[in-house]
C-alpha cells in the first residue's frame, strides 16, 4: 500500500516554513525519499481522518 502524507496523522501545517511537513525525525535517507515523493512504504504512516487531525491540531 502506498503512504499518502495528505491522510496521515503525522503531516501537519508548519507555519514557519508556510508548508505542510512531516513531524516525525526522519534520518537523512528518509527525508530525500520524503523531499522526492518516493516515500511509498513509510514506516510513520498513520491513518487519520478529518476529524482525528483537525482534533489533533487544536
Amino acid at each position: 500500500m502506498k503512504a499518502n502524507c495528505d491522510y496521515c496523522i503525522n503531516y501537519e501545517y508548519d507555519e514557519d516554513y508556510d508548508c505542510y511537513t512531516c513531524i516525525m525525525d526522519l534520518d537523512e535517507d528518509e527525508m530525500r525519499l520524503f523531499m522526492t515523493d518516493n516515500f511509498k512504504n513509510c514506516p510513520y504512516f498513520r491513518m487519520g481522518d478529518e476529524y482525528t487531525i483537525v482534533r489533533r491540531q487544536n
